[in-house]
């Protein structure tokens, strides 16, 4: 057994099994080891959520319970589950099931804002339904329009990176550069997957950035290149504790969303020993 590898099963024995525990529908031993987790792990300045991307084959009722049985208590919605020219009376619908569940509706993306009309529909789905960030992909010669609405609506805009291929923002430094003279609620969602598959240091990424940091997608990837895919988190390439440790060293506050990507159809275990995972690394290090 590597040393990554042993330290990784150390990990999973912190709260891994507690996240594999609720699936079997074991709750008094998933609770059991989620509170001995908890009683390690120090309180950490951001939350764990879900980018609902990763559930986009369900229902909205289905990923709100699956959200709950996982333990997490923040959801950021794809428009799969809250379609971006709902009504008003569908996104007062959609957010009551929310807070009926127990969970906070922080955030909606990834939203691509190719043009004005664009812009000015995202923050007002925001508003309507009372998210904090918008997760979003702005066409560069919008980002002034961005900005005006920005302070108009008091919304956050957190640019999303989507790895090499994407020719505008393949890595948080590339959009960064776009939008550092702007207000600083425009900022950055560090996908760690995306990032790494650009070649760039997730953790070296946050750290450079930190300032600008206003939401994150946590995943794991099989390689460091184009040609890499998503996986469980801590059987992939990134340094999942050293990205953990950096986001508690930069203080940041926002909230961490696990996106999920492989097995679309079935996500649920592979997305459990993902939380548990990174729960696992948070109560070791924290």
């Amino acid at each position: 057994m590597t040393e990554k590898e042993q330290t990784r099963r150390q990990f999973l024995q912190v709260a891994g099994i507690g996240a594999a525990a609720s699936l079997a529908g074991a709750s008094s031993c998933s609770t059991q080891v989620r509170g001995s987790a908890s009683r390690r792990q120090g309180k950490t300045p951001f939350e764990l959520g879900l980018a609902s991307y990763t559930l986009r084959k369900f229902k909205l009722d289905e990923t709100l319970a699956m959200t709950r049985r996982l333990d997490l208590k923040y959801i950021c919605f794809k428009s799969f589950h809250l379609e971006l020219d709902s009504t008003q009376a569908e996104i007062e619908a959609a957010v009551a099931k929310v807070k009926e569940a127990g969970l906070t509706l922080y955030g909606g993306g990834v939203i691509s804002m190719k043009t004005e009309p664009d812009v000015h529909r995202a923050f007002d789905y925001a508003k309507a339904a009372g998210m904090k960030v918008i997760i979003g992909v702005p066409a560069p010669e919008l980002l002034p329009l961005v900005n005006r609405k920005v302070k108009q609506y008091d919304i956050k805009v957190a640019i999303h990176n989507h790895g090499p291929t994407d020719k505008i923002y393949p890595t948080p430094g590339s959009a960064y550069e776009k939008i550092k003279h702007l207000d600083k609620r425009i900022g950055l969602c560090n996908d760690i997957g995306h990032t790494q598959r650009a070649g760039v240091d997730p953790s070296v990424s946050a750290k450079k950035y930190a300032d600008r940091l206003l939401d994150v997608h946590i995943k794991d990837v099989s390689a460091a290149a184009a040609e890499g895919h998503g996986v469980e988190i801590g059987r992939g390439v990134i340094d999942i504790p050293k990205f953990l440790k950096t986001l508690l060293k930069i203080k940041y506050s926002g909230i961490v969303s696990f996106e999920y990507e492989k097995d679309a159809e079935d996500p649920l275990a592979g997305l459990a020993e993902s939380v548990g995972y990174v729960r696992g690394v948070l109560a070791a290090i924290s």
